[in-house]
Parts: C-alpha cells; sequence; structure tokens
C-alpha cells in the first residue's frame, strides 16, 4: 500500500464521521438516501450505520411512507448519547457549557476568573466545578466525549498558552491541556477563545452557511476568529486572526505583545479603562472588566467622558473590521465576547459607518455588522463545539462546520 494513502483506520473514522453529520443535518434519513449523498457504498454504509447503532449513537425510529416496495427504515441521531464540555478560560471569569451530541446546551454557568491563582490551584477549581455540574444535572460521565478548552491566544497545543497579557504571566508555557486532562479524565481539546467564538456563533446560526464571516472579539482582550464556506481559518499555528495587534500607530504606546501602537492597547477596555482614570473618572477598580462594565453603562446614560472613550475605542475597533473585511473579502462581521455584549451597541453603528464608507468592495457588497446574541458565553459554546465536531463531522482541508446549537435546559448554580 502507498504509504501517502490513508489507512483502513482513518478511512473507518472519515466514514463514521461523515455519516454521522449527514444524519444530524438530515434529522432522520434512510439507509439508501446515506448512500446516495455520502457517495459511500451501500455496503459501507450498512456496516457504518449498525456499528453506530451497536455504539448507542443512531437509534431506527420507524419506516418511511411506502413509494412503491418496502418502506425504507429511517435513521435518526440520539442527542443524548453523549456530551461535550465547554470552558472558556480568562481572567475576567470562566465560562462553563455544556451540550449533548445533538448541539444542545443543557447546561451554562459563570464562575470567577483565573485572577491571580496558581494555575494548578485553577486547573483543580474548573475540575470540581465540572464533577459536580454533571452530577447535579443528572449526566452519565462515562457519556462525555472530552473536555473542550480556549483561552487568550496566542497557544501552543503543548503548552498552552505562549505569550500572555500582564495579568495572566503565570499562565505562560503551563501545560494546560495535560494538567486538564491529569484533572478532569478526559480528552482536552485546546483552542484560541476568539475562534472558538467564531465556531459558537456558526453553531447558534447567527450567520448562513456557505458564507465567509469573521467574529471580532472583545473581552479583557481583542482577536477574531474566522470561518469561510463553513471551514475554520486556522493559520499555520491556529493564531489567525489576532486583529488587536494590528499596528494603527507606528509610534503609539507599547502593547504587551512587544509591538507599539496595536488596537489593544490603544482601544481594548484595559486600555479605556486607563483612559478613564487619567481623565478623573471614579471607578471601582476591581478589575477591567467590572470597571469597563462600570464606563460602559455610564456611557449609555450619556455620561459625556466615558461616551467619548469608547467611541474614541469604537473607531480603532471599526479599523479592524474594516481590515478584515479588505484582507478577507467576508460579507459578515459579528460583534461578541464579554465586552460587546455590555458595549457592542456603543460600538455597532461606529464599525458599521466605516464599512459602508470605506470597505474596498463596497461596491460589489456590503458588508453586515450583527451583534452577537450569544456574546457573552460565545467561546464557551465553541469550545465544546471543537469536542462534538470531533466526533460528528468529517476535517478535510480545515475544521468543518455543520452543526446548529439550540437551547434546552440552563443550569445556573
Amino acid at each position: 500500500m502507498n504509504s501517502s494513502q490513508p489507512g483502513l483506520g482513518a478511512v473507518h473514522a472519515s466514514s463514521r464521521s461523515a455519516i454521522l453529520d449527514l444524519i444530524r443535518a438530515a434529522g432522520t434519513i434512510s439507509r439508501v438516501e446515506l448512500t446516495r449523498v455520502s457517495g459511500l457504498t451501500g455496503a459501507t454504509v450498512s456496516t457504518v450505520v449498525r456499528k453506530l447503532i451497536d455504539d448507542g449513537l443512531v437509534l431506527e425510529v420507524g419506516r418511511a411512507e411506502s413509494t412503491g416496495g418496502k418502506p425504507r427504515m429511517l435513521l435518526e441521531l440520539d442527542p443524548f448519547a453523549r456530551y461535550a464540555v465547554g470552558v472558556h478560560l480568562d481572567h475576567a471569569g470562566i465560562t462553563y457549557v455544556i451540550a449533548n451530541l445533538g448541539g444542545a446546551i443543557v447546561a451554562r454557568w459563570r464562575r470567577p476568573g483565573a485572577g491571580a491563582d496558581d494555575p494548578r490551584e485553577v486547573v483543580a477549581r474548573i475540575a470540581a466545578e465540572i464533577r459536580a455540574t454533571v452530577a447535579r444535572i443528572g449526566v452519565d460521565p462515562a457519556r462525555i466525549l472530552g473536555l473542550g478548552v480556549v483561552s487568550p491566544g496566542p497557544l501552543a497545543v503543548r503548552t498552552g498558552m505562549t505569550l500572555t497579557p500582564p495579568v495572566m504571566q503565570a499562565w505562560t508555557e503551563f501545560p494546560l491541556a495535560s494538567a486538564l486532562e491529569d484533572a478532569v479524565g478526559l480528552p482536552v481539546l485546546l483552542d484560541n477563545d476568539a475562534t472558538a467564538a467564531a465556531i459558537g456563533e456558526y453553531w447558534s446560526g447567527g450567520v448562513p452557511t456557505g458564507s465567509a464571516f469573521a467574529a471580532l472579539y472583545m473581552g479583557t482582550g481583542i482577536g477574531a476568529g474566522i470561518i469561510v464556506d463553513g471551514t475554520v481559518y486556522r493559520g499555520s499555528s491556529s493564531n489567525a486572526g489576532e486583529v488587536g495587534h494590528i499596528c494603527v500607530e507606528v509610534d503609539g504606546p507599547e502593547c504587551w505583545c512587544g509591538s507599539r501602537g496595536c488596537v489593544e492597547a490603544l482601544a481594548g477596555p484595559a486600555a479605556v479603562v486607563a483612559q478613564a482614570r487619567e481623565q478623573g473618572v471614579e471607578l471601582a477598580g476591581r478589575s477591567v472588566s467590572e470597571d469597563f462594565a462600570q464606563l460602559a453603562r455610564a456611557a449609555a446614560r450619556g455620561d459625556e467622558v466615558p461616551m467619548a472613550l469608547l467611541r474614541r475605542s469604537a473607531r480603532y475597533l471599526a479599523v479592524a473590521a474594516q481590515t478584515l473585511a479588505n484582507v478577507l473579502d467576508v460579507a459578515h462581521v459579528v460583534l461578541t465576547g464579554p465586552s460587546f455584549a455590555l458595549a457592542g451597541s456603543l460600538y455597532l453603528p461606529v464599525i458599521e459607518e466605516r464599512l459602508s464608507r470605506s470597505f474596498f468592495a463596497r461596491a460589489s457588497h456590503a458588508v453586515r455588522v450583527a451583534i452577537s446574541s450569544n456574546a457573552p458565553e460565545a467561546a464557551a459554546v465553541g469550545a465544546a463545539a471543537l469536542v462534538l465536531q470531533a466526533e460528528l463531522a468529517p476535517r478535510v482541508g480545515g475544521m468543518r462546520m455543520a452543526l446548529d446549537v439550540t437551547e434546552t435546559v440552563t443550569a445556573s448554580a
């Protein structure tokens, strides 16, 4: 056998994933229809379907209406056969979701962030949170496929965060994935929070399938996730989309990344908070996220200084959005993340106006800008999607996204 060709195990895994995803997408479908739409042989489809039924992932749910001949048996994904956990780890807060195999969110909750705590203590806390909630909502731990964990980039698969903002210096080179695998006892997939937010947005149906779109993410930092025709664009090290570190002022302030004049250094939440203090605005001072929330509320009331600061920030974010649109020719930009959840209504018109006036291909098409309806926990939803994706959909030329999330029961703790 040619060593460049995939082995039988890889072919089987790909066939299994493809058939699972087709059944999920169709709702109900027969073996004959699976053979037709998948391009696989009838024998392969029958073998894989039988194994999926034996594994409890797929159910036979009755026969289709006869059109002449023997009615065909219909197949359906059992959404409660497996689950995935998603965790968004940030300085300001840790957000969790549990999703079932069909993509429905069955639990979501939020806890205090990493703060200045030792990473090992935070990992132990995450493991305890997951165990407690899984027990409370009655999910069989044996049915959990794995844990998706997302955090600010840049990331390396082995070592986790390779470069961190000042508030998370203790996490630099910390072996996050392996530490969590040991603590939780589940396989761990690690990714950038902005990329995961884009995946979460795609799952939630916030953008039409088959389009190019970017999720402009603002939590305590700024980044972007990019999906083109259902495929996540990751770049050579899975760190694509770092628009917070586009230089917009060559001689601007130094950024924690080592450059100067970055969008994040000039207009990110920490910069806005620092500028407010310089102008005499009294803030609680407990954290950047709480202070930024205070400023957003004041700006929404019409307070002059907070409003001016957020508008200035929005102009820089509009440049980041324009850069994304010009380079990628996207049709949609979605504003997501905890900070946009707080202040998105102040940023939206500024970004819309700049794109309508300055987007290079505006004569060919407009760029639709919207605030995510799932902004606070989009990254955690995307983290769970990473795990389900590995089970459900084949990866060809990137990570294909073909799932929809529908909310069911929310577990609050």
